[in-house]
């Protein structure tokens, strides 16, 4: 593949495990049973809180982050949902373990077991991101019960994602991409299809892009990051990781792998779900940078110009 397109990099504002709480670091050493004794700060990701490889007197590992309110006002309960979420699934799936929760109504750490891995090498390798592929596969069958089953639908909770299309026909905006302008009603009209084709009873993990994946030193891969679970079609996660290759390679044969990959999706489908996620990238990109995520405005204007590239091509327009 080329040379790696420059993006800004997914980062949060961290905060280090000595500047936490004590309350928050005892709360941890409280699930893990043994105090911390060396904690590494880890990059990457949009969490404008901590994110730590730790290790206990005991030997024992583990990853560790945190955040409060005061940092970003959403975080917090994003990890209360992915809490949620990674509890209820198996431990047969490619995903960390959850090994436990500190929780003071301020501050919410999670505490997962450590996955030996790194994210996966930029711009793409093929046998990293035909791990991915398997991976993905692998949770989109993942039986949808008990707590799993009570996931909002992916559509339901990307409809208002999918519409910058419908707000940026309300409200212009001259900075807008030419070729976008010039077929902004029918990029519109083909996001207006992406909630619901998106419609299923599998697994959806929300969030596919290389800084929630770590490769295992086998070369298995772990998902990571699960705040945005949801019920839908499981090729969504995989058109999220092409986007996310397109970003990072503007020649990547993401066509190609579209019809290894996504052989019985119709093409219209893809393209409904790559309109959808340019209109939310182009138009959530023209926001101030949220507290504590200085980067992430940037990294979704790079994502939003990688998915309009990649349906030029495709429309040929």
């Amino acid at each position: 593949m080329a040379d790696v397109v420059e993006v800004a990099e997914a980062a949060g504002v961290r905060v280090a495990w000595s500047d936490l709480p004590a309350s928050v670091r005892a709360g941890v050493e409280a699930v893990l049973g043994s105090p911390v004794v060396e904690a590494v700060t880890q990059p990457g990701g949009f969490s404008p809180g901590s994110a730590d490889r730790v290790r206990t007197a005991d030997g024992g590992r583990a990853f560790v982050k945190a955040v409060s309110a005061t940092a970003n006002p959403r975080s917090p309960g994003l990890h209360r949902q992915e809490a949620a979420v990674t509890v209820a699934l198996p431990r047969t799936a490619p995903v960390p373990t959850l090994l436990g929760v500190h929780d003071d109504g301020t501050w919410v750490a999670l505490v997962l077991a450590d996955v030996d891995g790194r994210h996966p090498a930029l711009p793409w390798r093929t046998d990293e991101l035909e791990a991915v592929r398997r991976a993905y596969e692998e949770v989109a069958t993942v039986p949808l019960t008990g707590a799993l089953a009570a996931l909002p639908g992916t559509g339901e909770q990307l409809a208002e994602d999918f519409a910058g299309w419908r707000r940026l026909l309300a409200e212009p905006d001259a900075d807008l991409d030419p070729w976008a302008a010039a077929h902004l009603h029918r990029l519109a009209a083909t996001a207006a299809r992406a909630a619901g084709v998106v419609v299923g009873d599998q697994l959806v993990h929300g969030d596919a892009r290389a800084d929630n994946l770590l490769v295992r030193p086998d070369g298995t891969v772990a998902v990571v990051d699960w705040p945005w679970a949801s019920r839908g079609a499981g090729w969504f996660d995989l058109v999220c990781v092409l986007v996310n290759v397109a970003c990072y390679d503007a020649e990547a044969p993401v066509e190609a792998l579209v019809a290894d990959w996504l052989p019985d999706v119709p093409a219209e489908d893809v393209d409904a779900v790559l309109a959808g996620l340019a209109g939310y990238f182009v138009d959530v990109a023209r926001r101030p940078d949220p507290p504590g995520l200085p980067t992430v405005r940037a990294f979704q204007r790079a994502q939003g110009g990688a998915v309009l590239a990649w349906l030029r091509q495709r429309w040929g327009a």
